[in-house]
């Protein structure tokens, strides 16, 4: 059975704190929202993602490189990027209880599209329009203050910026930034010819007014983003090609397609040509998991116009010069995360017993493999089991070590965390059975089914399979 969506999302933050994948930030003072810290389990997961991102976006294509940008940068170029000015999301507060809403998501969920264009005063006069149907979410009123424009960089501040009249410095809003700021760098040092793509997993922040549905929303978070850039004009067929690009990474990660759906966006934010979405059905339904948008030249023409700085591309072969339009997919790496713990969360029947069990792609799961003794309490076999352990462990660093509790316990924990094979080391391993001397029961996770396996063969094994 897979997830149910009346309660999905209990479960999945339930068993994420519960087996060490994602904690409240700041738990014992009480937590702060939207923030969450990765456990011991759930950074393996986050990192397997990245690097099966990472390989996908920068190892396995020609012509695309890697960036770590810096988080701090210039003031001016979010003023350049437009986020000074247009990176802010309507707000309005409850005169009951003081709890934030989102206007345009308010209105949203009644059917009513705000555009993110409008101004305050056109907000204003549509959420006027339907306040009636709107209530809050914590008293239930509908008596709202007026909706404001909620700017969502985060201001920080960098040295002594104690003086009146200082620039005041922000956390990146997208990390994307970098790449385009880290443009002009990389042809002068890598000498690329067009079309070619950098990509990025970094830190963004934002003051969202609302964080909500765990991992989804936050406050901090990071986003992995590629930017191709390509010759202007010659976006419509590349443009294709990324969609699909994308929608089959996801698909080779595990998702399942009938999760998934790209939708087109019928407003456009201020800098896109053109944007669909790659969405994941989430418990609460259908929902963003990766932009993909078509900037046209907005980035480059803003930087160079801000910086005064020639950001043209010179074409090797003719010499012909030109800004480069740029095809950016954008995607938070939270909500990659959640979208990966939902869609493999299953819970069924195996052996007369309900089990909860993550259905992880091997590639992605945190622990490959489990090793215990049968029984705990028999030197010999524990002592085997640990030679086992040790000597996969230097080959496959995600291999793990259970000895707590009866067999059945500790396959019922590797089940919950996605591990796909528990390799157990029982009296037919120390030669009871003489045929069987340095062969392991190994169980697979998804179907409960267990083979004997030569010992010599037990890496090569898990290695095919991750």
């Amino acid at each position: 059975m897979e997830l149910e969506t009346s309660n999905g999302m209990e479960k999945i933050v339930s068993l994420c704190k519960r087996r060490g994948f994602v904690y409240p930030g700041s738990e014992i003072y009480g937590g702060l929202a939207g923030i969450y810290d990765f456990g011991p389990r759930g950074v393996e997961l986050l990192n397997n993602l990245k690097k099966a991102w990472w390989q996908a976006n920068v190892y396995d294509k020609e012509n695309h490189y890697g960036l770590d940008a810096g988080m701090f940068k210039n003031p001016r170029a979010w003023e350049a990027s437009g986020h000074t000015s247009g990176f802010s999301d309507p707000m309005a507060e409850c005169k009951k209880c003081n709890t934030r809403i989102r206007v345009d998501k308010a209105l949203e969920a009644i059917g009513v599209t705000a555009d993110e264009k409008m101004s305050e005063d056109e907000i204003n006069a549509l959420f006027d329009a339907h306040r009636a149907q709107i209530a809050c979410a914590k008293c239930g009123a509908h008596d709202f203050s007026r909706a404001k424009k909620f700017n969502l960089l985060v201001k920080s501040n960098l040295g002594d910026f104690t003086s009146e009249g200082t620039e005041p410095v922000y956390l990146p809003g997208e990390a994307c930034q970098g790449i385009y700021l880290d443009y002009k760098n990389i042809v002068d040092t890598m000498q690329p010819k067009i079309p070619f793509g950098v990509a990025q997993i970094g830190k963004a922040f934002r003051n969202e007014i609302s964080p909500r549905n765990f991992l989804f929303r936050c406050r901090e978070f990071e986003q992995a983003d590629t930017q191709l850039f390509i010759k202007p004009h010659e976006n419509k067929e590349a443009y294709e090609a990324l969609k699909k690009d994308r929608w089959n990474w996801f698909l080779s990660i595990g998702i399942k397609e009938e999760n998934l759906r790209l939708k087109q966006h019928e407003n456009l934010v201020f800098y896109a040509k053109d944007a669909w979405d790659v969405e994941y059905k989430f418990p609460w339904g259908f929902d963003e998991l990766e932009g993909i948008h078509d900037r046209s030249d907005y980035d480059l023409t803003q930087h160079m116009k801000f910086s005064g700085v020639d950001l043209n591309y010179t074409d090797p072969e003719n010499g012909e010069k030109y800004i480069p339009w740029i095809l950016e997919t954008s995607m938070g790496m939270g909500r990659l995360f959640l979208a990966v713990i939902a869609d493999a969360y299953h819970e069924d029947d195996l052996g007369g017993e309900v089990r909860v069990v993550l259905k992880l792609h091997p590639k992605l799961a945190p622990v490959k493999a489990m090793v215990s003794p049968l029984l705990r309490n028999k030197p010999e076999l524990v002592a085997r089991a640990r030679e086992v352990y040790q000597a996969l462990k230097k080959e496959i660093p995600q291999i793990a070590w259970d000895d707590n509790g009866n067999i059945g316990k500790r396959y019922r924990r590797q089940d919950e965390i996605g591990t796909p094979y528990c390799i157990t080391i029982d009296f037919d391993t120390l030669g009871e059975t003489a045929e069987l001397l340095d062969t392991v029961t190994v169980r697979d996770r998804d179907s409960g089914e267990q083979t004997r396996m030569k010992i010599a063969e037990l890496a090569s094994f898990i290695k095919s399979k991750i």
